[in-house]
């Protein structure tokens, strides 16, 4: 086992965990969550650690231990016990699935304490800006840096017209990688010098497991081949944190089906930088883009500067997360409604 540093550790956690240390517990980082447990990484080694039915009753969902998490462990008794999750420096998080126009809106996080998201994505089918504008949204927004990894490169006659096409969308840098020959690795291994945490995100198929591989050197995840149209095929069915030779560390996520927002006004104004900087130089400082004189962002759309796709999706965007906070606002009101005596609360 290596030591907490090469996972990551150092004085700042040291600091937040004295607590901790003085009640006897010991630190560990979360590499696999299952259900009601959680593989974790010691100093002593690997141990299964439970969570109390209590804790896991009282927290909020995103409150829970995820991959990437440090946390106070008990190891003493016949079980080791997770009793406290460390304060989390970045989170990678999105809205949960649930029922359309659902009040009951909950926040899933995907995983923490990563310092570089790589967004994964094949070259073909041809990437859409509209995904990645939403995946550099969430990735700006937890903190992380964000890095566009575009992936099965060998697949396409012209990578270099891909890279070139997503090379100004959110202001993150773009790599080809052609993950079975090892070409553009060199790239992704630069960003994870040790105790620095990347995490891997995308749809299914995009080949993130093959990439761990490579990464690795060896066949560490499930990988499945590729389909006659060149789309690889979902394999990785949790999310994993692997220590890589030479150091660093990198999570493992299986492909995301639904990517909806979660708070995000941040994010998305990084995301969207080129027309938050053109908003600026507007007339009028509330100005919507719409027909008002001296806007500039309407100004850069005619001289061809700006996609008017970009900014429709700026706009959609811009109204989920509107949505999402208006339904955030009708929960804690129908909540507090359930909390006064005698309004059947829970």
């Amino acid at each position: 086992m290596p030591d907490l540093e090469a996972l990551g550790w150092d004085d700042g956690r040291r600091a937040d965990f004295e607590e901790h240390r003085a009640a006897g517990l010991v630190p560990g980082r979360v590499a696999v969550p299952h259900r009601g447990a959680y593989d974790v990484l010691t100093a002593d080694g690997e141990v299964r650690a439970r969570l109390p039915g209590r804790a896991r009753r009282e927290l909020e969902t995103a409150e829970l231990p995820v991959v990437g998490d440090w946390v106070a462990v008990d190891a003493g008794g016949p079980s080791a016990t997770v009793r406290a999750v460390l304060p989390r420096r970045t989170k990678f998080s999105r809205r949960a699935a649930g029922e359309p126009g659902s009040d009951d809106v909950r926040e899933q996080v995907v995983a923490a304490n990563v310092d570089v998201v790589f967004i994964a994505l094949p070259v073909e089918p041809e990437p859409s800006p509209r995904l990645l504008e939403r995946y550099l949204t969430l990735a700006w927004e937890s903190g992380a840096r964000p890095v566009i990894l575009l992936t099965k490169a060998d697949l396409s006659p012209t990578p270099a017209g891909a890279i070139e096409a997503l090379g100004d969308v959110g202001g993150a840098p773009v790599h080809a990688v052609y993950a079975r020959t090892g070409v553009g690795l060199d790239a992704v291994r630069s960003y994870l010098s040790p105790g620095v945490t990347g995490a891997l995100v995308g749809p299914s198929g995009a080949g993130k497991s093959t990439i761990v591989n490579k990464l690795v050197g060896e066949e560490r995840l499930a990988t499945a081949g590729v389909s006659r149209d060149g789309s690889g095929r979902h394999t990785t069915t949790r999310r994993e944190l692997i220590l890589l030779p030479g150091g660093g560390l990198i999570v493992d996520n299986p492909g995301m089906r639904e990517l909806n927002l979660w708070l995000a006004d941040d994010g998305l104004e990084d995301a969207f930088e080129d027309i938050a900087e053109l908003a600026g130089s507007c007339r009028f400082s509330d100005c919507r883009h719409e027909s008002e004189p001296g806007c500039a962002v309407r100004d850069a759309i005619e001289r061809g500067d700006l996609d008017p796709a970009r900014l429709a999706s700026y706009r959609a965007l811009q109204q989920e997360l509107a949505e999402l906070e208006e339904r955030l606002v009708r929960r804690e009101r129908s909540r507090a409604r359930r909390g006064r005596p005698g309004a059947g609360g829970a």
